[in-house]
């Protein structure tokens, strides 16, 4: 064969490949179909949402799915917007989370690859002399050695008939928009985390501040014992009722302060900042739980992260399976090299110097006993797996939203319930002092009106916060203002 018809063959086998490439045929495995929840069939409306009588009542239409991405302005505080916007940027988890979601999407890049050529090159030049006294006859005038020069060009390719690497190519897509997903996922646990310990903090600062009025008028009381017991006119028990009463503020406002300083420290880690040099100004809550646009039951689908991120890791499942099924057909390959190689560098490019291995590979497996099957198996398993993740999900989702909706609706109830109580309460605590200045009772009862109305204020401020944290709660629950819109474009 000379040079001419060498090259000519060498160009048919590339032209070959190349074809190969652009006319792989069929992707054996099944066809994705997104899973369903058959055991649940959503309602036309969540089952706590908001009834016409109620004064919070808004018309669940698509309109109302009307949360954006920065949800935490619904609440109107300057403090809290300026943390979430820290968290944004300094938090690390969200850092890690991000290098995740880049490191699946430049696996898409590296499996791409394998749907083409890959041509190398390994230039070599070398020699070996022999021993003039080797056992050998080495005829008079010969040379006691040899040299090469090469410079080869290597093509491998693997082609994709049954669509294996292209299923590798989807796989690292869906992780991707998966990663993308759990990505917002934690952005938006770490925002609700965030808002929650805030309004924690407020509420601490509303408990101390109304504990340090307590204390003042505990002081106040005992003072006022003190000068009657001084006069004659209490036992001095009084004074001691009056002195563990204060003493007892006093530690509760202590407690408070062990909160706070416990959420402080939980906002500055997720804003990315020390704890040591990190400081939520004092304010009480005074911050009324907004109405949150809860939309249609059938748009959560469309609106919780984690819930796209199940479904694309079920369609990875799926696409394993294909991959699966394509080990039971041959794999056929080129793994060919085109070069030239000479004895010397002076006669390196002479056309007789043309060196060459040509022609396609088929691989199949006869016999493995069972190995393929058991492959195909466990893909199917992981399929299945994934579905259930992803239905549980889903009714999980529903939960979430419905846990809230709930707490929402009875702790606003509660709240009213709660003031009338306060309101009692300290109606009663003024009676009994004027009675026992009168001296018409005794301390003991002053006593237990007082605590009565501490734990009935106290309460009432902790319902409040449960107001707020359930408002955060049911945000997080409906996604949080996100759509599955906005994974990346792959």
């Amino acid at each position: 064969m000379n040079a001419t018809s060498s090259r000519q063959t060498a160009a048919r086998a590339v032209l070959l490949a190349a074809g190969l490439s652009l006319t792989t045929g069929c992707m054996v495995g099944p066809k994705y179909v997104k899973p369903t929840v058959p055991t649940y069939q959503a309602p036309e409306t969540f089952k706590d949402a908001y009834k016409e009588s109620d004064p919070n009542w808004h018309p669940a239409t698509p309109a109302d799915a009307v949360l954006r991405g920065d949800w935490w302005n619904i609440f109107q505080d300057p403090e809290l917007n300026k943390l979430e916007v820290e968290a944004g940027i300094q938090n690390q988890s969200l850092k890690s989370a991000a290098a995740r979601y880049d490191g699946a999407r430049a696996q898409i890049g590296i499996n791409r690859a394998d749907l083409f050529p890959t041509i190398g090159t390994g230039p070599s030049a070398g020699g070996i002399r022999y021993s003039d006294q080797r056992p050998f006859y080495t005829p008079s005038g010969s040379t006691p050695g040899q040299g090469t020069v090469a410079l080869p060009l290597t093509f491998n390719y693997e082609v994709d008939l049954w669509g294996r690497i292209r299923r590798t190519v989807n796989i690292a897509k869906e992780e991707t928009q998966a990663s993308a997903a759990d990505l917002q996922g934690a952005q938006l646990s770490i925002q609700s985390d965030l808002a929650v310990d805030y309004f924690e903090v407020r509420s601490s600062d509303a408990q101390y501040k109304l504990l340090a009025e307590t204390i003042k008028d505990y002081q106040e009381a005992l003072r006022i014992t003190t000068n009657r017991f001084e006069g004659g006119v209490v036992p001095e028990s009084d004074v001691f009722q009056a002195k563990t009463q204060l003493q007892a503020a006093i530690v509760q406002q202590h407690d408070v302060l062990v909160q706070r300083a416990n959420y402080e420290h939980a906002i500055a880690v997720l804003v990315g900042q020390p704890p040591n040099s990190f400081s939520v100004p004092v304010a009480p809550l005074e911050t009324k739980p907004p109405f949150i646009p809860y939309g249609l039951p059938s748009q959560l689908l469309e609106r919780r992260p984690d819930i796209a991120a199940a479904e694309r890791r079920a369609h990875e499942a799926n696409e394993r399976i294909g991959i699966a099924r394509a080990a039971y057909f041959p794999t056929l390959s080129f793994n060919n090299s085109f070069g030239l190689q000479a004895n010397t560098l002076g006669s390196f490019f002479s056309a007789g110097n043309l060196a060459y291995t040509l022609g396609p590979e088929l691989d199949e497996t006869l016999l493995d006993f069972g190995r393929r099957r058991g492959i195909s198996n466990q893909a199917i398993a992981g399929y299945q797996q994934s579905s259930a993740d992803y239905r549980q999900t889903v009714l999980t989702a529903f939960q979430q939203v419905e846990d809230n909706l709930s707490a929402l609706r009875i702790l606003t109830d509660e709240q009213e319930q709660q003031r009338q109580a306060t309101e009692a309460a300290q109606g009663a605590q003024n009676i009994f002092n004027n009675r026992y200045v009168g001296g018409l009772d005794t301390y003991l009862q002053v006593v237990t009106a007082q605590q009565t109305a501490l734990l009935n204020e106290r309460n009432d401020i902790d319902i409040m916060r449960r107001r707020m944290d359930a408002s955060v709660l049911l945000i997080k629950a409906l996604g949080g203002g996100w759509s599955t819109a906005n994974l990346p474009p792959l």
